[in-house]
């Protein structure tokens, strides 16, 4: 089976190592705008995210909940992902999205503030600091691995090589 350039060893850890990079960069803007009560556009901070889909839109990177993924299965049997007239896997990639939490932050009673409305509530940003510092882990580690998968394939391709 031939494999495209999406599905080498190389190419996916690259693009693990480029996706969990952009997540460590949104969180770390998260955690820095964690106070920001006021932005351009007038209202408090919202935290950002970043949505992981396929080429062909499907979600492949989400917060599902439950005992696993579920597979597609063709009636025959076969799990789709080869191409009937080929001998190469259909995969075009991923693609990422930054998206903006739409969820409303906590109202702190803080009269002196210079945001504080009427009755002495400011409207606070929508990031939890230590939600954020656990996604900042979890990106971290995801791209040690994907960083030592790499490894492991240059060994590997460097060991071919003296064969």
């Amino acid at each position: 089976m031939k494999i495209g350039p999406n599905l080498s060893a190389f190419g996916i850890s690259a693009k693990g190592m480029s996706v969990q990079k952009k997540r460590m960069d949104i969180v770390a803007e998260n955690i820095a705008n964690a106070s920001t009560t006021k932005t351009t556009s007038g209202g408090p901070y919202k935290r950002k995210f970043l949505l992981v889909e396929e080429v062909n839109n499907k979600t492949i990177n989400s917060a599902n909940s439950g005992n696993g993924f579920k597979m597609d299965i063709s009636s025959d049997g076969h799990i789709p992902g080869l191409d009937s007239n080929s001998d190469q896997l259909k995969f075009d990639g991923i693609k990422t999205n930054i998206q903006q939490d739409s969820s409303v932050g906590e109202m702190v009673y803080n009269p002196e503030h210079p945001d504080a409305d009427k009755e002495g509530y400011v409207q606070m940003p929508n990031v939890d600091v230590v939600t954020e510092m656990i996604d900042m882990i979890t990106s971290t580690r995801n791209y040690e691995a994907n960083l030592t998968a790499f490894n492991a394939s240059k060994q590997i391709a460097k060991d071919s090589l003296e064969i």
